[in-house]
């Protein structure tokens, strides 16, 4: 069973900014490495298509996982991400896979942005986790959503931030 939620965060900027400051390659640089700590990040592609956007990415996340999760995947988990952006619905999903447990877990997600009013949006991250793990499946979609739950809270700071400099 796939554990699903729903993260929202006021950011003071209009789509058109959000969106072109969400795939600028600068910002994204500035996210992983040096606020989110990931020990690596790099956009594999991203390329305009008929409807959007496409883009890949590849990672290694700093990660704080029980014991029996970190035994299980090992030291050097890593992933790749491949999203496409649709211009006319304004929404990014997004699809992950782990270096570890590939056939055993399911990670993506929905991203949307509302306009607030005169310079300011709600960004909707619509995610969900599912590990198929005899036993643990349940701590494994715990751990994941706790992890992606962090990283959207501090990257929501870091686009304030870097929105307002």
């Amino acid at each position: 069973m796939a554990t699903r939620f729903t993260l929202e965060h006021e950011l003071p900027t209009d789509p058109e900014t959000f969106w072109s400051t969400f795939f600028d390659r600068a910002y994204n640089l500035a996210l992983y490495l040096e606020e989110l700590q990931f020990p690596a990040f790099e956009i594999v592609e991203q390329r305009e298509t008929p409807a959007g956007l496409h883009r890949e990415v590849k990672a290694t996340p700093k990660t704080e996982l029980p014991a029996a999760v970190a035994k299980l995947i090992g030291p050097n988990l890593r992933y790749s991400e491949a999203g496409d952006f649709d211009r006319d619905k304004g929404t990014f999903v997004w699809v992950m896979k782990t270096s570890a447990l590939t056939d055993k877990m399911k990670n993506g997600g929905t991203l949307r942005v509302e306009p607030r009013g005169p310079g300011k949006l709600l960004r909707v991250v619509e995610a969900y986790s599912e590990a198929s793990v005899f036993g643990l499946g349940g701590l494994l979609e715990s751990s994941t959503e706790k992890q992606v739950r962090d990283g959207w809270e501090k990257s929501a700071a870091f686009m304030r931030r870097w929105l307002t400099r």
